[in-house]
């Protein structure tokens, strides 16, 4: 028999770090304020962070369309563009760091931030073995709701998904230990407060929006500590809620629910813990055209973020074919940030603009080639719908 002493002396050290760290960061986000209040800013600042591969071109696109809708503002002095360079997979990995010291700075200093894809290394590639910019960044502003909407009307979807961000098998992600050579040990990260803000705002969206169900995701027959603590927290806050129906549901379950045409008109708003929730709502995406059709939201109490929910596609700018990058994930993500920020006017005529121009009139198509349109023709198309609504 195998003396382990040493390995296991080694890996529960990194354990009793790994612990310590997310117990201070319980502390942070108990000590939490209220939720930022948009309407009693002064001026509202908006970053611009156009990140790497086809990030840079929507954008761009992205920031275009919002200068459009918002130049009244910007020319009063009550919207401000802040442009944040520096999340390119090359400044990151310069630095060793997810985000750089100095471009978090740049990202505290504004109050929403519309972002493009990022490239996250993978085992086996160029770029060093660094976090994914978009968990640092959920983290180091504490984002901790992904919000995503899917709605295909002819087939009675419409979904809202609250995904927990900050926590489950994605809070630590680069810091599972390997024991030995043949053990390989990760984490996975639930807190009361953690599971209880994301249910309440998944609740509170479905009050103000006349959403009369919450559909409770986990694992919780198997996963039985951290699941189970997502779950029954949930079912906690839904006792302030009794109008509305809750029901929960094992993530394979659901899973197949989304492709039953009869069970999944049922569903309105779902809840779920990180790892299911990113899984889950790409699956959700299909519905409505791919992943190229939906924006995310992620909401702090301080900060939030904007993006496109597909990757930062770098061979296409290797291939000469970023002019032809598909803008419309972040200009749906662009709809989310406008209405976050209390323009709802502006957010409505952006989003029936973008169904007009993607599935009704179709006047320009994006096919990531030279057999569509170029993003900016896409980006002017939609602008000059906007004009004559």
């Amino acid at each position: 028999m195998a003396n382990y002493d040493a390995v296991i002396k080694d890996a529960s050290a990194k354990f009793e770090a790994l612990l310590k760290d997310q117990l201070e960061r319980v502390e942070r986000i108990n000590a939490a304020g209220e939720a930022i209040d948009y309407a009693k800013l002064d001026k509202l600042v908006i970053g611009i962070c156009g990140g790497d591969g086809i990030g840079p071109v929507i954008t761009k696109a992205s920031e275009d369309v919002l200068r459009y809708l918002l130049a009244d503002e910007v020319a009063e002095g009550k919207v401000e563009f802040k442009e944040i360079d520096g999340l390119t997979i090359e400044n990151r990995a310069a630095h060793m760091q997810a985000i750089p010291d100095d471009v978090m700075e740049e990202l505290k200093a504004c109050h929403v931030i519309l972002k493009g894809p990022t490239t996250t290394p993978r085992q086996g590639d160029e770029w060093p073995n660094i976090e994914s910019a978009n968990v640092a960044m959920r983290k180091g502003l504490d984002l901790f709701a992904n919000v995503r909407p899917v709605k295909v009307p002819e087939q009675g979807i419409d979904w809202t998904f609250f995904r927990e961000n900050t926590e489950g098998s994605y809070a630590v992600g680069s810091k599972g230990v390997n024991v030995t050579d043949d053990l390989a040990v990760d984490f996975c990260i639930t807190t009361s407060e953690g599971c209880d803000r994301i249910a309440k705002l998944a609740f509170e969206y479905a009050k103000n929006n006349g959403k009369d169900r919450v559909s409770i995701v986990t694992k919780a027959n198997i996963i039985k500590t951290t699941d189970g603590k997502f779950l029954n927290r949930c079912y906690d806050i839904a006792k302030d809620y009794p109008e509305i129906t809750t029901d929960d549901w094992f993530v394979d379950i659901m899973t197949a629910k989304l492709v039953d045409e009869k069970r999944r008109r049922d569903f309105k708003v779902i809840v779920l813990p990180n790892l299911y929730g990113d899984i889950i709502t790409d699956e959700a995406a299909e519905f409505q055209g791919g992943v190229g059709t939906a924006g995310s939201a992620n909401i702090g109490k301080r900060y939030a973020m904007f993006e496109a929910i597909h990757g930062s596609a770098p061979r296409m700018i290797k291939e000469g074919r970023g002019k032809y990058a598909d803008p419309c994930s972040m200009l749906r993500a662009t709809v989310l940030l406008l209405s976050h920020i209390g323009r709802q006017a502006e957010a409505d005529k952006l989003e029936k603009a973008l169904d007009y121009c993607m599935f009704e009139d179709k006047k320009y198509t994006i096919t990531g080639r030279d057999t569509g349109a170029t993003c900016d023709e896409f980006v002017q198309y939609v602008m000059d719908t906007i004009t004559n609504l």
